[in-house]
C-alpha cells in the first residue's frame, strides 16, 4: 500500500473508532451547543451579541474536539499500550498524524454546521452565503493546527490519570481570556497581551471575520498556522508510542 493509502486507510480506522465510542461524539456536539444556549440566552438575540458570541463557542467547540479530546486520548491509548501495539505495525507516524488530524477536522465542521444551525434558528443569527468559503478555510486550518496542538501536548502529559486536568488546565484559561465567551475588550492591556500571545483567540477572530462574510482574515488565521507547523515539529520529534513507565 502506498504512503497515501496507509494514510487515509488510518484515517478511516479511526472514523470508525471514535463512532463506536457514542457517548464521545454526543457529548463532544452537546456541550458547545449547551454553552452556546446558556450565552445565546444571557446577550439575548441581538445581531450585535449573535455576531460574536457564536462565531466564540464555535471556536470552543473546534479546541474542545481537537486539541482536549487528542491530548487526552492520545495520553490514555499510550499510557494502556494501545499506541505501542502500532508501533509494531508499519505504520509511520506521519500516517497516523494524518489520521488523527483528519477525523477531528471532520467532528470541527460537524460541530461548526450544527452550533451555526442553532444559532439561526435559536437566536436569528446571519450567516450568508459569502461567509460559506471563509469559514470552511478557518476551520479547516484552525481544527488541523489544535488537531497537531493536542498531538504534541500529549507528549509530554506524563499519564492518563493527569491527562484532563492538564489538557483542561491549559484550554479552560485561554477560553476565558481570548474572547471566547465574551468580549474582552475592557480586559487590562497585560491579559490581552498573553492572549495575543496564544491561537485560540486569532481563532476565535477568524471565525468572526468568516461568519460576517467580510472574508478570510489572513494574519489571524496564519498565527493560529504558524502553532500548528510548530506542534507538527514538536510531535515528530517527541511523540511517544510507549507509556512513560517503559
Amino acid at each position: 500500500m502506498s504512503g497515501v493509502g496507509i494514510m487515509f486507510h488510518q484515517m478511516r480506522f479511526d472514523v470508525r473508532a471514535q463512532l463506536r465510542n457514542p457517548p464521545v461524539v454526543f457529548f463532544g456536539l452537546a456541550l458547545p451547543v449547551l454553552f452556546l444556549l446558556i450565552f445565546g440566552t444571557i446577550f439575548g438575540q441581538a445581531a450585535a451579541s449573535a455576531a460574536t458570541f457564536i462565531p466564540g463557542i464555535t471556536a470552543l467547540g473546534i479546541v474542545s474536539t481537537t486539541f482536549v479530546n487528542l491530548a487526552i486520548g492520545l495520553t490514555i491509548q499510550r499510557e494502556s499500550g494501545l499506541l505501542k501495539r502500532l508501533r509494531a505495525t508499519p505504520l509511520p507516524l506521519g500516517a497516523f498524524m494524518f489520521g488523527r488530524v483528519g477525523v477531528q477536522v471532520g467532528f470541527a465542521f460537524l460541530i461548526t454546521a450544527v452550533l451555526v444551525l442553532v444559532g439561526v434558528l435559536a437566536f436569528g443569527a446571519s450567516f450568508p452565503a459569502a461567509a460559506i468559503g471563509p469559514t470552511v478555510i478557518v476551520v479547516s486550518v484552525g481544527a488541523a493546527s489544535f488537531a497537531c496542538l493536542g498531538i504534541a501536548l500529549s507528549a509530554v502529559i506524563p499519564n492518563g490519570d493527569a491527562a484532563p486536568a492538564i489538557a483542561n488546565l491549559v484550554a479552560l484559561p485561554l477560553y476565558f481570556i481570548s474572547g471566547v465567551f465574551f468580549p474582552v475588550s475592557s480586559a487590562p492591556a497585560w491579559l490581552t497581551a498573553i492572549a495575543d500571545v496564544f491561537p485560540v483567540k486569532h481563532l476565535a477572530q477568524a471565525l468572526v471575520a468568516g461568519f460576517d462574510g467580510a472574508g478570510v482574515a489572513w494574519g489571524e488565521l496564519g498565527l493560529v498556522a504558524i502553532w500548528g507547523v510548530a506542534a507538527v515539529l514538536f510531535a515528530l520529534r517527541f511523540f511517544r508510542w510507549s507509556p512513560g513507565r517503559d
